[in-house]
């Protein structure tokens, strides 16, 4: 039997057209919103929306967060917005599908974002992480040991109370000495001349300190001489007098002075050489 054209039926199918997905009810939790916000493509325009009512949400929450680990050193402004990262991360990583409350995961979230920010930012100086992050406990021991023994707590005693030894205590004092540095260009911050730098106050190398011993030596020396030659010693090689004014104080010439100094300096020789 054949078909003919009318007996041929060519079945239409039109295009399924998904449903537009429904934003989440106002009322909607946290988890609820995130579990419809994974199931969605990043060019979804739902996506933002989602997001802004999360951190809407937990907005109050980061404030207290921040204001929590304020006057450290940081402004509190620094401190929301690096709260808001690790809110940003919490939303990222979160899981819907462990079933676990959503600010479970949160909280750890931004105050470690929050500690990483004080560690990377307040630090003047990067120091091993592992004695940097002992130090909040390190002050911690050294005040109750204070109030406990009433006088300064020695390394090994808050090594002891930290279950530490007394090299890693040294360590964790070491690392704090970086926590805060100054400028040496500052003023002097503990003086009434704020025109006085630090660096007006650091010591120098003395090369005059290496001549000491030296001085003291040779000053015994010195004594054993003859008035005469200590005059001549003394106007050449202190007052800085030539040896033409000196033969003329002394009275003689400026050759018999020469053969005179080069003979107390050779005595000053032997009597050294005979004590070292």
């Amino acid at each position: 039997m054949v078909s003919t054209p009318a007996a041929i039926t060519t079945r239409i199918t039109a295009p399924v057209v998904p449903e537009p997905r429904r934003e989440p009810a106002e009322d909607a939790s946290a988890e609820e919103l995130l579990r419809v916000l994974k199931t969605l493509d990043q060019g979804d325009p739902l996506v933002e929306r989602l997001r802004e009512r999360v951190m809407l949400h937990y907005q109050p929450l980061l404030n207290r967060i921040a204001r929590r680990y304020g006057g450290r050193g940081e402004q509190l402004d620094d401190l929301r917005q690096t709260a808001q990262v690790g809110l940003a991360k919490a939303i990222r990583g979160y899981a819907p599908e462990r079933g676990k409350a959503f600010i479970c995961y949160l909280l750890p979230t931004v105050t470690g974002e929050i500690k990483r920010h004080f560690r990377d930012h307040t630090w003047a100086v990067h120091t091993p992480r592992d004695p940097q992050s002992r130090r909040p406990q390190l002050n911690r021991t050294r005040r109750e040991l204070e109030q406990r023994l009433s006088r300064t707590p020695t390394t090994a005693e808050i090594a002891e109370e930290m279950e530490l030894s007394a090299k890693e205590v040294e360590e964790i004092l070491l690392v704090s000495e970086a926590y805060k540095t100054f400028s040496l260009n500052a003023a002097e911050p503990f003086g009434d001349n704020f025109s006085t730098k630090l660096e007006q106050r650091l010591g120098v190398h003395d090369h005059n300190l290496d001549l000491v011993v030296d001085r003291e030596s040779v000053r015994s020396a010195i004594q054993a001489l003859a008035a005469r030659e200590k005059l001549i010693l003394k106007r050449r090689f202190f007052d800085e007098w030539t040896q033409a004014q000196i033969a003329e104080e002394v009275g003689c010439s400026q050759m018999h002075i020469s053969r005179l100094l080069a003979a107390s300096l050779e005595k000053l020789r032997e009597e050294l050489a005979e004590k070292n």
